[in-house]
């Protein structure tokens, strides 16, 4: 069996990171533990680093007889991962103080997760996919439910458990039907007999239920029930790893699913992937509506955001392959940089919500301002990055109009997606600038880490917005890796 430690170091050193930091925790004193999370960003950094080096970026080709696969589209999401990872590393140097005990192992659970993600983006084959999934899941089974004194923290934990191993049994059911009919799980053997068994129901009936197991990790409708409450309950570095690698992850898989698998299935699933993109969109921006709790609100803003990239997926164009990796990097920054505010927050309250940004703009004005250009920016405002995003989504789903007109109605959805938006994400900017506070309530102080993490995600939203050809470059040249 091949192997190829240059197409792999990346997933490797995450792992050894983790390890690391775990058997550095012996010989930690108590109160210097919180210095383990250097190690973690440190060295999620350096690898991110090394990843854009010529010399040390990680080799295409195949390793482990063809079940993982090192090629443009995977280094893509790779170095979403790492930066996504960088950065809610620093968010848990700062989270520390509110985990009574297990920070090392905080810190190597979140690096097990990223490796799983960055296996993932590799994965061609079915039993790979599984086993990088269910080490995201089972990893974040855990994260999740980590504050174990607080009743929230264990529901959100449960809650996920359940759903997820549901999730879990129809994936693996779905695996062993496409095996049972193609007779094997590697991708590019499924590929070549899938034209062949296009007509078979058994074959099918694999297909759908994988394709469950994607809407799962995406949380889009009908499997999206778990993110409002898991969003609210988990620790919010968690939520925020939660909320872009475990997503990007599911979009990566069903992007080379869909798109270099079972393509000629895809097409004649055109009216169901119209259908699950029309609804999540719909049912994450009216839910968002009335929501007082932030994380609550970023839950429901989620699905709704699944929706927008499903648009990607319905116009099953490269276009539409393209949009969805932009979105999903500029998606990353603002998303990151909303939850490190509630990550500082949360330090000084024991619930964030509405009430608790109050008064921001005169306690943090810093703070205040990196978050109003992260919410503008997911709202879809020029120049920032995320109007970019929407408008290549929307633009991939309305050129297929003139094929289907199903199209132009899933389209109309989307536009009051954008409009439902503004007022829940602007309900986030009124709070922060506009809405009565006490005033003697204490200053919030940024730290000189946490300022960073923020300032970087903020600036980013900003400088792709403006200069978003680089984005763009690579988003197109790992969807060719597709068509290859």
């Amino acid at each position: 069996m091949n192997f190829s430690w240059s197409s792999l170091y990346l997933e490797f050193a995450t792992v050894g990171l983790g390890l690391a930091i775990l058997v550095a925790d012996l010989w930690t004193p108590v109160e210097h533990k919180r210095k383990l999370g250097f190690a973690a960003a440190g060295g999620l950094l350096l690898l991110l680093l090394a990843s854009f080096v010529p010399a040390w970026e990680p080799a295409p080709g195949a390793s482990f007889g063809g079940m993982i696969t090192m090629d443009p589209l995977a280094l893509f999401f790779k170095r979403l991962f790492l930066a996504a990872g960088f950065v809610v590393a620093l968010m848990t140097i700062e989270f520390a103080p509110q985990i009574k005990a297990g920070i090392a192992e905080y810190h190597t659970l979140q690096l097990m997760a990223l490796a799983g993600m960055l296996f993932a983006a590799s994965a061609t084959d079915l039993s790979m996919m599984f086993v990088c999934l269910e080490l995201i899941t089972v990893s974040f089974y855990v994260l999740t439910s980590f504050q174990r004194g607080k009743t929230a923290s264990l529901e959100a934990g449960v809650k996920y458990l359940i759903i997820g191993a549901l999730s879990s049994g129809f994936l693996v059911f779905g695996i062993a039907l496409v095996f049972g009919t193609s007779n094997s799980t590697r991708f590019q053997d499924i590929a070549l007999k899938a034209p062949a068994l296009i007509a078979n129901k058994l074959f099918l009936a694999g297909l759908i239920l994988v394709l469950g197991g994607f809407l799962f990790k995406i949380a889009a409708v009908p499997l999206h029930m778990w993110a409002p409450d898991v969003y609210q309950g988990a620790p919010a570095p968690t939520t925020a790893l939660l909320s872009v690698g475990s997503k990007a992850a599911g979009f990566v898989l069903l992007v080379r699913w869909t798109f270099s698998v079972v393509p000629d299935v895809a097409l004649k699933w055109e009216k169901l992937l119209l259908a699950i993109a029309g609804c999540t969109i719909l049912y994450g921006s009216l839910c968002a509506l009335p929501q007082r709790d932030l994380k609550r609100l970023l839950g429901y803003s989620s699905i709704a955001n699944a929706g927008f990239l499903l648009l990607g997926v319905a116009a099953m164009t490269p276009a539409g392959s393209t949009a969805i990796l932009f979105y999903l990097g500029t998606y990353a920054f603002a998303v990151l940089g909303i939850f490190t505010v509630i990550t500082l927050l949360s330090g000084q309250q024991t619930s964030v919500d509405f009430n608790s940004l109050a008064g921001l703009s005169k306690r943090s004005p810093y703070m205040a301002a990196c978050l109003t250009l992260c919410v503008v920016s997911l709202a879809g405002i020029p120049p920032l990055v995320g109007f970019t995003g929407k408008f290549l989504l929307i633009k991939s789903a309305l050129e297929q109009g003139v094929s289907f007109t199903s199209y132009y109605a899933l389209v109309g959805v989307a536009l009051f997606g954008v409009v439902a938006s503004f007022y829940y994400y602007f309900g986030l900017i009124r709070a922060a600038y506009w809405a009565p506070h006490n005033p003697s309530m204490p200053a919030l102080p940024v730290s000189t880490l946490a300022g960073f993490g923020l300032g970087a995600c903020a600036a980013a939203v900003v400088v792709l917005g403006i200069v978003p050809k680089p984005l763009l470059a690579a988003a197109e040249a790992a969807v060719k890796a597709l068509r290859n």
